[in-house]
């Protein structure tokens, strides 16, 4: 093998100086027809500034023959401005610069004027060229248009400026705005705030953006309801409308009603949700209201004599219905407006209903009106009494309408004239009646009416009754104050009590006994405001009383001849009902109850009596063929017996006997109780005291046993002996005696000392 192989093989392997050549040759015509056909100008200039070497769109724009820095002409025809907006001087133009050995890249932006066509921007760079065979450089310049770049530019940034307007704009409106507005975007996190929103949760915009309803410790169930909303706008890109109750961070609470909606992107892919939310707590309340009065106004419409109207508080016309113009006076379709309906009312009422008027069109008031007046009918002349009411709607804080009822109310007024009468008549009934009538105000204990009774029971002149309870006590019997108390204490937890005890008459010291029911009187809440009672004098009872109860009035006043016939009073009722309102406060004695032609309704008198534990026995009644079931159930009712119709004999002896059993064992005081009252008005320390000398007590020992001075024990004795009316000791024991009072008893209650 020869040793220049390998060198033989290369010298074949290298390329040739012609391909070489050749080579070259294709690659400038190549970049030559590259430089030829780009978008840009491309020129060479010498060291004069002459072109000598151009492609074809520099050559196109045929005025750069020469740089613009060299001709004075042209230099007018280019501007150029530096970064603090001064004019770039001929000199430091890209051409000039690059002749000088710079490079000016990326280019700076002129304004040519081309004189008879509009301005354009054309970008210039411009690098050094040092040709081999010349010993100047030269300069490569590169023009560019780029008028219509630029122009985009400028109205990119003008739009841009017109959206940073906008935006600011927006902002500042939905920061003045008194809805709260926010976004959300895809993991249900806090894109965006405004001010009212971050100021619900008493937040920074820092602080809120980026969290989640979980994060703002949102209730679970509300947080979840919210999500699901948000989750749902993203897939499904609709718009939810929905209110619920909300309390912020803040501790704001109240009903908030929200609209969300998607927001999209170029593709129509929704990026955010956006939402408003309004607190609609004053608005509910508001709807609440509306609907509360429309309902009631729907019920009023239903009543008689029921008049509507409305009213336009900016034009003053009105629109009745017929049954107003009829309140008025006036025909149906009659024109009406603001003269005729001022016309109509009473001239004492129409100040203040000018001044209701004015009211109800205040914004600062609720709108509502609501008024009684009398109205003088302007063609029948009737005077009617009128009363109405109804609502002002407002808008922006004007009154623009009103809706109203008005009712004739002139009946009502004449019936409760007629019950103001009624209570006069009662109260001319209580001031004549023998029964004592009384009403105590419990929360001052203080006694506020009591009838005329109450002179010839007590002895005293009304002038000189005690006004408030404790007072009064004071003239209850000692041995039945208590007694008393509980019962009276029973009424004011709101019971009906019956009970008797006796008074000492203050002036003559007369003993009474009286029997009163008594009975709370409540509000129209049902709260207890006031106790009555009706007291009964029983020293001069009658029992000799009969209480009639029959459906058949030809039936009863037969019974009531057989009663009187025996010397009885007959009193006659014509139902249970009517028997049973009043029985409380009838006098003791007997009832007949009739049960054929109202069996249960008769049966439940001897059953309600038991149940209120009213002393009247009740005897029944039945058809003659009754049987033995229908005197059971009689029995079972409460009846203390049970008589057939003709049975007439029978019933003068069950008659006796039951009349007999409710007689009062009371009558006129004896000696005795006359004493016992006396002793009874004392005080307890007074009685420790007359105990202490029934004894046989000194005044030392009585002190030493009762733990006061002699003094005071010597005090005590002579009132004791002046309100006994006792000249001395040994009288004081024969009255202390008669009252059961002895020396055995009083030693149980004072103890000598030992």
């Amino acid at each position: 093998m020869s040793d220049n192989g390998p060198s033989e093989q290369n010298a074949r392997d290298a390329p040739s100086v012609d391909q070489i050549e050749r080579a070259l040759r294709d690659g400038r015509l190549l970049l030559a027809s590259v430089l030829e056909n780009l978008p840009l100008g491309v020129g060479v200039y010498d060291g004069d500034g002459n072109l000598t070497l151009a492609n074809q769109c520099l050559r196109t724009y045929g005025y750069l023959n020469r740089l613009p820095s060299r001709e004075v002409a042209e230099m007018r025809r280019w501007r150029a401005y530096d970064a603090d907006g001064r004019l770039v001087k001929p000199g430091d133009y890209p051409g000039s610069r690059a002749l000088r050995g710079e490079c000016v890249m990326p280019g700076i932006d002129f304004l040519y004027d081309p004189g008879d066509a509009p301005e354009r921007w054309m970008r210039i760079s411009a690098v050094p060229f040092h040709p081999e065979d010349a010993d100047h450089a030269e300069a490569i310049v590169v023009v560019q248009d780029i008028d219509d770049l630029k122009r985009a530019g400028e109205e990119i940034e003008a739009a841009a400026a017109r959206l940073a307007s906008q935006a600011r704009f927006v902002e500042a409106t939905l920061s003045s705005i008194p809805d709260y507005v926010y976004a959300f975007d895809a993991d249900r996190r806090f894109v965006y705030a405004n001010p009212v929103m971050l100021g619900l949760y008493g937040l920074a915009s820092d602080d809120l953006l980026g969290r989640t309803l979980a994060d703002l410790d949102y209730p679970p169930d509300l947080a979840t309801h919210l999500n699901d909303h948000i989750d749902r706008i993203f897939r499904d890109g609709v718009t939810i409308e929905d209110e619920v109750f909300y309390e912020s961070p803040t501790g704001h609470a109240a009903y908030f009603s929200y609209l969300w909606g998607p927001v999209r992107n170029e593709d129509g892919a929704v990026e955010l949700v956006v939402g408003v939310s309004r607190d609609t707590s004053e608005r509910r309340a508001f709807e609440e209201e509306v609907q509360r009065n429309e309902a009631r106004l729907r019920a009023a419409t239903e009543l008689a004599k029921l008049g509507i109207y409305a009213w336009d508080p900016v034009t003053g016309a009105l629109d009745w219905d017929d049954r107003l113009r009829a309140m008025w006076g006036l025909p149906p379709g009659a024109p009406v407006d603001m003269a005729v309906y001022e016309r109509g009312i009473h001239p004492d009422d129409l100040p203040r209903v000018r001044n209701a008027i004015a009211a109800c069109v205040d914004p600062v008031g609720d709108g509502r009106y609501s008024v009684e007046y009398r109205v003088i009918g302007r063609d029948d002349g009737v005077l009617r009494h009128i009363a109405t009411s109804g609502r002002t709607s407002f808008e922006r804080g004007r009154p623009t309408a009103f809706i109203g009822a008005a009712l004739d109310v002139s009946e009502q007024r004449r019936n409760e004239a007629a019950v103001r009468s009624s209570e006069a008549q009662f109260r001319g009934f209580a001031e004549n009646s023998s029964n004592l009538l009384w009403i105590v105000d419990p929360a001052v204990g203080e006694i506020i009416y009591r009838s005329a009774a109450f002179e010839r029971i007590w002895g005293i002149p009304g002038g000189e009754a005690p006004v408030t309870l404790e007072a009064w006590m004071e003239n209850v019997h000692a041995d039945d104050r208590v007694a008393v108390a509980r019962a009276l204490e029973a009424v004011k937890s709101g019971e009906v009590t019956q009970y008797e005890y006796r008074i000492v008459r203050p002036k003559d010291g007369g003993v009474r006994w009286l029997r009163d029911t008594s009975f709370p009187i409540r509000d129209d809440h049902g709260a207890i405001m006031r106790i009555g009672g009706i007291a009964e004098d029983l020293t001069q009872e009658d029992s000799r009383q009969v209480y009639i109860v029959s459906a058949k009035p030809s039936e009863a006043r037969r019974l009531a001849r057989l009663v009187r016939a025996t010397d009885y009073r007959a009193r006659i009722f014509e139902s249970a009902g009517a028997f049973l309102d009043i029985a409380p406060v009838l006098a003791p004695g007997c009832v007949l109850v009739d049960l054929r032609k109202a069996r249960d309704e008769g049966l439940s008198i001897p059953r309600e009596l038991k149940a209120r534990s009213i002393t009247l026995p009740a005897i029944a009644m039945d058809e003659p063929e009754a049987g033995a079931a229908s005197a059971v159930a009689a029995m079972k009712a409460g009846a203390i017996d049970y008589l057939l119709f003709d049975e007439e004999a029978l019933l003068r002896q069950r008659l006796a006997a039951a009349l007999a059993e409710c007689h009062p064992t009371t009558g006129p005081p004896s000696r005795d109780q006359e004493v016992g009252a006396q002793i009874g008005r004392l005080t307890s320390r007074e009685r420790e005291v007359l105990v202490g000398l029934i004894d046989g007590g000194t005044n030392k020992v009585i002190a030493q046993a009762l733990g006061i001075s002699p003094r005071t024990v010597e005090l005590h004795r002579a009132q004791v002996m002046s309100k006994l009316g006792a000249g001395s000791l040994t009288e004081l024991g024969q009255i202390a005696l008669a009252a059961g009072l002895s020396p055995s008893k009083a030693g149980a209650k004072v103890r000598k000392p030992t």
